[in-house]
């Protein structure tokens, strides 16, 4: 009877450290939903990366009216968005919230050029959580994933996506520090 108890203690004890450990990995994981609402550029389409220490992984394809949730872990991370150019987008994140980026798009000389904008939590940006136009973008923009077309499409593009984040790093380098402040997501940014 003394063995089935300890059998029974011992495979408690591993379910609860289980859960325990689940619960460790969920609070460090954070979320950032890209997204994109406007008249300016409408037809034409983003690609949004993640180039967290020069390794380049393919977010999706950002269309108009559309959201991408992207899971990742709390830190610190870089995000690429390329259109006719490429722009990028810090972001120093904690576990267990939920940040946002608003895809802009510009005229660039041939097409769209596209910037990834910080949408704060304190009301003090024209990109802000307690705007109106913030509740229209969560509640208008549907959610979009990556599909087999659109591997198919960054696998074709790779090798021009990383030329443009090779040259458009280097300019990102040259912002000044005010420059790349206003283009990062700060941790008391999360919801």
């Amino acid at each position: 009877m003394k063995f089935l108890h300890i059998i029974l203690l011992v495979t408690l004890g591993s379910i609860c450290s289980h859960l325990y450990a689940d619960d460790q990995t969920s609070s460090d994981e954070s979320t950032i939903v890209f997204m994109r609402s406007s008249f300016v550029g409408k037809m034409i389409k983003a690609s949004i990366y993640e180039v967290t220490n020069g390794e380049t992984i393919f977010i999706g394809i950002m269309k108009n009216k559309k959201k991408i949730n992207y899971k990742t872990t709390a830190g610190k991370h870089t995000f690429m968005v390329v259109g006719e150019s490429a722009d990028f987008m810090e972001a120093k994140i904690i576990g267990g919230k939920t940040y946002y980026s608003m895809i802009t798009p510009r005229m660039g000389a041939w097409k769209a050029r596209f910037s990834m904008i910080p949408i704060r939590n304190d009301g003090t940006t024209e990109f802000n959580t307690s705007s109106d136009k913030y509740k229209k973008w969560v509640k208008k923009t549907k959610e979009s994933s990556i599909d087999k077309k659109s591997k198919m499409w960054f696998e074709k593009h790779k090798d021009k996506i990383e030329k443009k984040r090779v040259k458009y790093w280097a300019k990102w380098l040259e912002k000044s520090t005010e420059g790349k402040a206003a283009r990062t997501l700060n941790p008391d940014d999360g919801i």
